[in-house]
């Protein structure tokens, strides 16, 4: 069984469905866990949208808990130095999640702890 299963998902995705998507990770951008957790709470009937809402959300816990301990290692130093990397990283990972929802396909961010399933 494959970490993400295709198969629940429906074949054709209708416009707004990938419009949904990728306003979440847009949203994921610039406003954290909110627009991920808004839809996932507000769009649970609708397969699609709920993938990309919950891998939105467990990357932006993700990125939350490494901010946290970018901020923690500053006082060492190369918190300082992360802090970019993981900025970086989370702008990347967030218009890459962008894309694939734009395209009506899955999309999983590689270093995601993923809480929610």
């Amino acid at each position: 069984m494959s970490e993400f299963d295709n198969e629940l998902l429906p074949k054709s995705v209708d416009q707004d469905a990938k419009n949904l998507a990728l306003l979440t990770w847009v949203g994921t951008i610039f406003f954290g866990f909110i627009p991920g957790l808004i839809m996932y709470l507000v769009k649970k009937d609708e397969p699609f949208i709920c993938s990309h809402a919950k891998e939105a959300l467990n990357w932006s816990i993700t990125v939350t808990i490494a901010y946290f301990a970018c901020l923690v290692l500053t006082v060492i130093v190369i918190g300082a130095l992360l802090l970019p990397v993981v900025g970086i990283c989370h702008l990347v990972f967030c218009i890459l999640g962008a894309i694939k929802a734009s395209n009506g396909e899955n999309y999983l961010c590689p270093f995601a702890i993923r809480l929610i399933k």
